[in-house]
């Protein structure tokens, strides 16, 4: 194994040949991290559409019907920064392959599941791995295109195969239980998995360690487990109340631990989160964008999925059909933005105006009623959320890891994860409740009747999508008082490439 290239190399070291060869092998990179960042992704909402079918398949309640979701969402949000931490001490290639082969196990396993409990540990354990997988797919981006030329296209398309894997997750989960069975959302993962491996296998070079890595095993324990608190916390209000003594404790502990990990990482030789990898303005900033992104988008996918299927009738296929003008708009934006905008008005810009172009189209979707057109009503809100989304995705992702030393990247990509993750859970807490407390304050204030029920649940819906465009407005006020202007510095590159 040897470099093919390296950022800062002097011209007389390369032939042309070489140049070309190390351009076409970086490509093809991405497409691996494009598909392994794709499955990631799409699984966080392929099981959604499923579950019903599952449940009536494996017999468990509905209460217990969460913790097929709130298993990977706690395994994935929890272990992330030492997933991306185990990266950058024993290589992200290790790290990268590990985390493709675990996922498909696991995706096996509860494909294959025949109770209730063997699908949670599945779904645990996909977690487990996907947070081995994710930082390491972002990291390994990260240090491959470092060339100025290059690495906005490449952040553009990862970013929105990130942004779009959601909508397409609902999508592939509404035919694979249409038309095969629920177990196949599980299934399909290995296909995913084992294309990505075959290109990791051929393409990323073994890393050749210098050191012996360490780790922060004091700070590792304290975010684990204070990741671990906020996510539960938030989701066991979904399911009760946040008055609830174990949904409080296990916030506010949450909260008091994360105090005690910056506390700690201030003190140790090793860190597992080095602090200037987020006091860095930009970066900060990118991270908070990410925050405030996963608390709004997951608003859209979940309550907008709810009101095309349960308020006009759409079936699972065509439900993840009417994602696609979004997804549309998130691939246009991402790769566009990036060449066309960034450069010429900075990320302050780019990010702030992301934001307020999405809460513009959340807020045309606050009008939906019960007999809303599809084209007039809803594909132009989709549009302009997907290109807002795509614009403040695809310049977060840079900056977040702008200026990063490779030894940093793999934690600096957990964080990215992290973020959305905390974000995400943090805003279906809250927007269960709203939509709850929408819909019944309707009901308490019109005559009883179908009519009345079906439209108390588009109250709560489009209540929680105005909530959503005020997160949005909130992250664009943000991005202007707090990004800085900046050029989007690349982060340092290291030899990953194989030949």
């Amino acid at each position: 194994m040897s470099t093919t290239f390296h950022r800062g190399a002097p011209a007389s070291r390369t032939t042309d040949s070489g140049r070309r060869g190390s351009h076409a092998v970086r490509w093809w990179v991405l497409v691996v991290l494009g598909v392994a960042q794709l499955m990631v992704t799409l699984d966080a909402t392929v099981v959604n559409i499923a579950l019903p079918e599952a449940q009536h398949d494996l017999g468990f309640s509905d209460g217990s019907r969460q913790w097929v979701i709130t298993g990977y969402a706690l395994a994935f949000g929890s272990l992330l920064l030492l997933g991306g931490r185990l990266g950058d001490l024993f290589g992200r290639r290790t790290t990268f392959v590990t985390g493709l082969i675990g996922f498909a196990a696991a995706s096996v396993v509860g494909g294959a599941a025949g109770s209730f409990e063997i699908l949670v540990a599945a779904r645990v354990a996909q977690g487990l791995f996907a947070a081995l997988l994710a930082p390491a797919a972002l990291s390994l981006l990260s240090v491959t295109f470092t060339d100025p030329a290059e690495r906005p296209k490449a952040f553009g398309i990862f970013s929105a195969l990130s942004g779009a894997g959601a909508a397409v997750g609902l999508l592939l989960g509404g035919m694979l239980t249409e038309w095969a069975s629920w177990r196949w959302v599980m299934y399909v993962n290995v296909v995913f998995a084992g294309l990505a491996l075959v290109g990791a296998l051929l393409l990323l070079a073994k890393p050749a360690l210098t050191e012996r890595p360490k780790i922060d095993i004091p700070g590792t324990v304290v975010v684990s487990a204070a990741l671990f608190g906020i996510v539960y916390g938030f989701a066991h209000v979904e399911s009760t109340s946040w008055t609830d003594p174990v949904a409080l404790g296990s916030m506010i502990s949450g909260v008091l631990l994360l105090a005690v990990f910056a506390w700690l990482e201030l003190r140790v030789a090793h860190p597992l989160l080095p602090l200037r990898v987020v006091l860095d303005r930009t970066r900060g900033g990118s991270f908070l964008a990410v925050f405030v992104l996963g608390m709004g988008m997951f608003s859209i996918f979940l309550f907008l999925t709810y009101y095309l299927e349960a308020s006009i009738g759409y079936s699972p296929i065509e439900a993840g059909l009417s994602f696609l003008p979004m997804v549309g708009g998130i691939v246009a934006s991402s790769t566009t933005v990036p060449s066309l905008l960034l450069p010429r008005v900075g990320p302050k810009v780019v990010v702030t105006a992301g934001f307020l172009v999405s809460a513009s189209g959340m807020a045309l979707l606050t009008r939906l009623t019960l007999d809303s057109a599809y084209v007039a009503d809803i594909m132009p809100g989709m549009i302009l959320l997907g290109l807002g989304i795509g614009a403040v995705m695809t310049t977060a992702f840079q900056g977040a890891t702008a200026g990063v030393h490779h030894e940093d990247a793999g934690v600096a990509s957990a964080l990215i994860n992290t973020s959305q993750q905390v974000g995400g859970s943090i805003s279906t807490a809250l927007l269960t409740t709203v939509a709850s407390s929408a819909a019944t304050d309707y009901l308490s204030s019109h005559k009883p009747s179908a009519l009345t029920a079906a439209q108390a649940d588009v109250e709560g819906y489009t209540a929680t999508l105005a909530w959503g465009a005020g997160i949005f407005v909130v992250g664009a006020v943000l991005m202007a008082f707090l990004m800085p202007n900046t050029a989007l510095a690349p982060s340092e590159g290291e030899p990953v490439i194989a030949h």
